[in-house]
C-alpha cells in the first residue's frame, strides 16, 4: 500500500504578536491531497497553537512516504485482533548476526537414520544440537550481560517481556545515524516496550548491515529510562554507536533494569500503538543475553 504525506512550508502569525515558521514539514494524509485551509487547521491542533492570525502554506508538495503514526495499512491491521506478527531473524547454521562473534553451528546430535536402532520399526527421531553464543540473531540483553550484578535471564520477570503495551516509534527517512530524545518526545513511553523502527534490517545478511548502522544517544537513553519504559528494542545492528567504547545506551538502560532487544526485524507491519509485545527467552542462570521469538499481537484500541 502507498501511503502519502504531505511535504510544506508555513509561516504563521499570532493575533497578539509573534510568528512561527517551519521549512520541510511533513504531515500523513489519509486520502492523496489536502486543501491548504486543511493544512493550516491540521498544524494548529496538531501543534495546539492558540492566538493565530493567519496561516500561509508555502510550497506544498504530496509524496509517497511511510506514515509515522498510525498507518491506514496499520490501522486496518489493529481491527484482528489476536494475529501475531513475527519480529525475530530466523536463526540459521553459519550465519553472522555480530562481526568478530562466532557463528552458531547447528547439526544432528541423533540423527533419524541413527535413531532408528533404539525404537520399533518406523519410529524415528532427531535429536539437534546448537553451539551459539547468546549474542546470536535476534536476542534480548539483561542487565547481567553489562553488570556483574545485574539480573541475569533466569531473573528476568515475566512481566518485563510478556504481553507488554508496545509502542513503535518510526524514524525511517531520518537524517544522519544518531536517534536523540527528541524523537520519543511526542508519545507516552511509561510502562511501554518502546520498539524504534529504522528501517535497518533490510540489511539483514548483507556487509552492509555492519557498518554505519542508526543508534541511540546516551540522552535518548536518559530520556526513555526516566519517563518510565519497560523494555526498548531496535531494528538495527546495535542500539549503541560501535564507535564508543563506553556503551551509553547499553550502561543507562540495563543499569536501570531495562532490558534491550536488538537485530529485530519486520516493525514496518505493526501500528505505533494497538499491540502486545513478547519477547521471553529461557530461564537460564548465569547468562545475561539469549535469542527470543519475539513477536506481538495485534489487539483492539
Amino acid at each position: 500500500m502507498n501511503e502519502k504525506r504531505v511535504c510544506f512550508d508555513f509561516d504563521i502569525s499570532f493575533s497578539n504578536g509573534g510568528g512561527l515558521q517551519g521549512q520541510d514539514f511533513r504531515l500523513d494524509l489519509t486520502g492523496d491531497e489536502i486543501s491548504d485551509t486543511d493544512l493550516a487547521a491540521r498544524i494548529i491542533a496538531d501543534l495546539r497553537l492558540l492566538m493565530v492570525g493567519e496561516v500561509r502554506i508555502l510550497n506544498k508538495t504530496i509524496i509517497t512516504e511511510q506514515h509515522k503514526r498510525n498507518s491506514a495499512a496499520a490501522m486496518l491491521q489493529t481491527r484482528e485482533a489476536g494475529r501475531h506478527v513475527d519480529l525475530s531473524h530466523v536463526i540459521e547454521h553459519g550465519m553472522i548476526t555480530y562481526k568478530g562473534l562466532p557463528a552458531p553451528l547447528i547439526c544432528d546430535h541423533l540423527s533419524r537414520v541413527q535413531s532408528r536402532a533404539a525404537y520399533a520399526p518406523g519410529t524415528e527421531f532427531q535429536i539437534g544440537r546448537i553451539d551459539m553464543v547468546g549474542n546470536t540473531g535476534t536476542y534480548l540483553d539483561t542487565p547481567f550481560h553489562r553488570y556483574e550484578d545485574g539480573y541475569d535471564l533466569e531473573g528476568l520477570t515475566l512481566s518485563r517481556v510478556s504481553d507488554v503495551p508496545g509502542l513503535l516509534v518510526r524514524v525511517t527517512g531520518g537524517q544522519g545515524r544518531a536517534i536523540d530524545w527528541s524523537q520519543f518526545a511526542a508519545a507516552d513511553v511509561k510502562n511501554k516496550a518502546v520498539l524504534i523502527h529504522t528501517g535497518w534490517d533490510s540489511h539483514w545478511r548483507t556487509d552492509q548491515y555492519f557498518e554505519g548502522h542508526p543508534f541511540l544517544t546516551e540522552a535518548a537513553a536518559v530520556y526513555l529510562r526516566d519517563q518510565g519504559a519497560t523494555l526498548v528494542g531496535i531494528d538495527s545492528y546495535n542500539i549503541d554507536d560501535t564507535a564508543d567504547p563506553a556503551r551509553p545506551v547499553h550502561t543507562v538502560l540495563l543499569g536501570a533494569g531495562i532490558p534491550i532487544v536488538e537485530h529485530m526485524t519486520n516493525l514496518h507491519a505493526l501500528p505505533t500503538e494497538g499491540f502486545r509485545f513478547f519477547a521471553s527467552p529461557p530461564k537460564i542462570s548465569g547468562m545475561g543475553t539469549f535469542p527470543v521469538r519475539a513477536h506481538a499481537i495485534l489487539v483492539c484500541d
